[in-house]
């Protein structure tokens, strides 16, 4: 269904609004690595991005014009995040695991090619914080590594939406922290995909859960950045990057990484 006149004036003003948005709040960023990050300097290898729904107005303006393909999904409430992406200069597919799931697929293993893909496992109705199977079975069926990314804020407001969706208030702190890189073998079987599935869920729980401590205590993290966004081109040439491969005897299907630690400071980052 073709989107109607208001939601596209929608999808562009949102796209005015909220990059500007972010100069109004403080917005610094960790990474376990940086090459992964589409909007920095360093960025050379294309991930599956994984990040929960409720977090998208801080997620889409800060890559916006950035080489990155946001899954979207056919519901009707998707059409705003339909036009914002496309607003943001990022490439849109639409689908999900139970509409429009083949053509999805085929449309993402053709932009992973010149771009990271970016999906939200628990849209587009819930339930909050459960990761779908889908992303898990993309990234083992493409051969790219999935990185979760949390993100927390010091005093948002809340929607009465199934994903409690969340707003930054001005002048608040807002964390990202992109986790690490993780591989999903391919041919992996269900039991597996759903192993990496639980990891998965309870990791990004747990940097969602970092990044909310380090924007309540006002101090700094490990590796932290502030905002930037280096790279402004929607497309880079991965035609000469081989796709991921499992390394031998890889059997860890609950990824848990050492947390970043939060850095005790005189003053507020």
């Amino acid at each position: 269904m073709a989107a109607t006149l208001s939601q596209k004036f929608f999808g562009q003003l949102n796209a005015l609004m909220l990059p500007s948005a972010l100069d109004m709040i403080d917005l610094r960023i960790t990474h376990y690595d940086r090459s992964v990050d589409p909007a920095r300097p360093e960025y050379h290898e294309h991930v599956v991005f994984s990040f929960w729904h409720e977090y998208i107005s801080v997620v889409l303006p800060r890559w916006g014009h950035t080489p990155l393909t946001i899954l979207c999904s056919q519901h009707r409430d998707g059409e705003w995040v339909n036009q914002t992406g496309l607003a943001l200069g990022l490439r849109v597919v639409r689908g999900s695991t139970s509409r429009g799931g083949s053509s999805a697929i085929r449309q993402l293993k053709k932009n992973c090619k010149t771009s990271s893909l970016a999906i939200s496992p628990d849209g587009p109705r819930g339930p909050r914080r459960e990761m779908a199977l889908g992303p898990i079975f993309l990234a083992s069926l493409l051969g790219i590594p999935i990185v979760p990314v949390g993100v927390g804020i010091s005093n948002p407001w809340r929607l009465n939406t199934w994903d409690k969706f969340a707003i930054p208030r001005p002048l608040s702190r807002v964390r990202m922290i992109f986790g690490p890189k993780i591989l999903v073998p391919r041919k992996s079987t269900r039991e597996e995909l759903e192993a990496f599935r639980n990891g998965i869920q309870d990791l990004t729980n747990d940097l969602c859960d970092s990044a909310e401590a380090w924007a309540l205590s006002g101090e700094k993290m490990m590796g932290e950045q502030p905002f930037t966004r280096a790279r402004r081109t929607n497309s880079i040439d991965f035609s000469k990057v081989l796709l991921a491969e499992t390394p031998r005897g890889m059997k860890k299907t609950n990824p848990r990484p050492t947390a970043l630690p939060i850095i005790k400071s005189s003053s507020a980052a």
